[in-house]
């Protein structure tokens, strides 16, 4: 994040563009306890599911130098919304308005539930060289006006690409959910330094450090309840993907409470990953809202 393999991806390629990559990211710390064997394989169809992973026949771009966040509207016609979009990603959160305070923003911003799916799965972790990206088969559902949302990847940034004042923080996690339909949903999670979270050790452990190789993990409990803050509140507005192509029509969910990973934890990711996020982009007077979101769960089989 299976509902991620390649049919439904198609649905996506022709719904959103062709083709479509969307940026998002796993997890990351030191092989310290090492789980049931983990598989080294060689890497899936790079159109299997969301990923920023360069797609074939699409320009190369990177976060640096002449193929950097700058740049990515000049080397494709299918990246110009990275130059032209008027509702890009990420952006700075710090003039968020209560849903509350006005009718309308309640009636463009529905109440989000998060519905949490406790059972173990099969987990995939890939290093496609943007980022380290967790394929997910868990069955957790993001609900929003009525529309269903499925949670099919995480992925990590370092450091955050939203900010909060002009201030990064260590890493950020996106949480990526499509609809039936297309669709995007993003939560992302800011991640201070702080105590070491053992939630994320099951594929942390594990890290994929070689480019192009996909480690599964055969029925490892990761309980996506453990990854969010305790607090529920969070930023609201619409935006895009953060990797080229900039599709835009995302609505992201950014939680106002960070988590807390390792000092020794954020090192082993940044020792794979490191610098790559886009710098924020101009709200062009777009809305930015907090409200509660609803957690609920259950156990699956």
């Amino acid at each position: 994040m299976s509902t991620y393999v390649c049919q439904l991806v198609r649905r996506l390629a022709t719904t959103i563009a062709a083709a479509t990559t969307v940026a998002v990211v796993a997890c990351s710390a030191p092989a310290e306890r090492p789980m049931e064997p983990a598989a080294q394989t060689a890497p899936r169809d790079a159109t299997t599911r969301p990923s920023v992973a360069p797609v074939a026949g699409d320009p190369v771009w990177h976060y640096e130098a002449d193929e950097g966040p700058s740049r990515w509207g000049a080397l494709s016609p299918k990246f110009r919304a990275c130059s032209e979009g008027r509702a890009q990603s990420p952006i700075d959160l710090a003039d968020a308005t209560p849903v509350e305070a006005a009718a309308t923003l309640k009636m463009r911003f529905p109440a989000a539930k998060l519905q949490i799916a406790h059972h173990e799965h099969v987990a995939d972790g890939i290093n496609n060289g943007h980022t380290i990206q967790v394929n997910y088969a868990g069955g957790d559902t993001l609900t929003m006006g009525g529309q269903a949302y499925g949670l099919v990847q995480y992925h990590f940034h370092n450091p955050s690409e939203h900010t909060l004042k002009g201030r990064h923080f260590p890493m950020e996690m996106h949480m990526v959910h499509t609809s039936a339909g297309g669709r995007l949903a993003v939560v992302g999670v800011l991640i201070e330094q702080g105590a070491h979270n053992h939630a994320f050790d099951p594929i942390w452990n594990n890290l994929p450090t070689q480019k192009g190789l996909e480690t599964h993990y055969p029925h490892v409990n990761v309980d996506v309840d453990d990854l969010l803050p305790s607090s529920r509140t969070s930023y609201r507005y619409e935006g895009s993907l953060t990797t080229p192509p900039c599709t835009e029509g995302v609505q992201w969910i950014v939680m106002t409470m960070p988590i807390q990973l390792s000092a020794d934890q954020i090192r082993a990711f940044t020792a794979i990953i490191h610098d790559n996020f886009r710098p924020t982009q101009p709200l062009n007077g777009r809305p930015v809202v907090t409200e509660p979101v609803v957690l609920a769960s259950t156990t699956l089989p």
